[in-house]
């Protein structure tokens, strides 16, 4: 790497992303800090280079920061968490079943079919799932998983594999479906559920979603002005509304970690081979 240029991973889980991180470097830049980025095809790929020293900070999803901790601490490495979106914060995901459907209550769900996202999806299956075992109702025994794997290794940063379980509920092909908050409100929005027919079965605890990680030996000076940059962007600048409408925030905040204890509680269960919730995976999520 340059000596002097802060190289950051993103994984390119849409089109958009080039764009994103095109105007952050343009940014970056004219602020007299030298930048530049790498993208991946998915976590595992960026969190593995991370560890190599090819980037410097990563834009992590959930699942990636706990998969940097496990490989950091394992090596004797420091990892830090500096910098998230406001949105990234208190996050909730919901368990939604039909209005006019045999589904009641949570205990209604014994025996039949629920819809997930994509296998590594914190929101859409890990932790809805988690939840949902934490009740009682343990995945691949007192009810199916019906998992929609879209772009499996993007940790569902992406909507496919949440909008093709909720059709599936709409279509009755399962009985309730596992999605984010702000995505049940979107497909309502745009139709993909029809307004009205459906109901919040259950909700999780809130819980904090990407943040950009460092690990030690990184430019402390490049990682300092990187950081500063970042809470110091205004939605009140019409130079970096439109990246941080792109990006999906009002504001950078400084990151925190206790956000994380529902995804890594449910990590533990559901990569523990004596689970039997070990076939709603098909392989561990680390």
């Amino acid at each position: 790497m340059s000596a002097d240029v802060l190289i950051l991973g993103a994984v390119a889980y849409d089109p958009k992303i080039v764009t994103i991180w095109d105007g952050f470097k343009d940014y970056f830049t004219e602020h007299g800090l030298p930048f530049d980025y790498i993208l991946f095809t998915n976590y595992e790929r960026q969190v593995q280079a991370h560890l190599d020293g090819l980037i410097h900070v990563a834009w992590n999803s959930p699942l990636a920061w706990l998969q940097t901790v496990r490989l950091a601490e394992a090596s004797g490495r420091k990892v830090e968490a500096i910098v998230m979106r406001d949105t990234d914060r208190d996050l909730i995901s919901t368990v939604i079943a039909k209005r006019e459907g045999p589904i009641r209550a949570v205990s209604d769900l014994k025996g039949k079919r629920v819809a997930v996202g994509a296998k590594d999806s914190p929101q859409a299956t890990l932790i809805p799932l988690q939840v949902l075992a934490a009740q009682g109702l343990e995945p691949d025994r007192d009810f199916e998983v019906v998992s929609f794997d879209i772009l499996v290794g993007k940790h569902g940063d992406h909507i496919g594999g949440e909008r093709d379980a909720a059709l599936a509920l709409m279509r009755g092909d399962v009985d309730a479906a596992c999605v984010i908050e702000g995505n049940y409100r979107l497909f309502e929005q745009d139709g993909t559920i029809a307004p009205g027919t459906t109901f919040r079965l259950l909700e999780t605890p809130p819980y904090d979603h990407c943040n950009f990680t460092v690990l030690n030996g990184a430019p402390a000076d490049r990682i300092e002005r990187f950081a500063e940059l970042l809470l110091a962007m205004s939605y009140d600048d019409p130079e970096v509304r439109t990246l941080l409408d792109l990006e999906g925030l009002k504001r950078w905040v400084p990151a925190r970690t206790e956000g994380y204890r529902l995804i890594a509680d449910a990590v533990e269960r559901f990569s523990a081979p004596s689970t039997a919730t070990s076939s709603v995976f098909g392989r561990s999520v680390f």
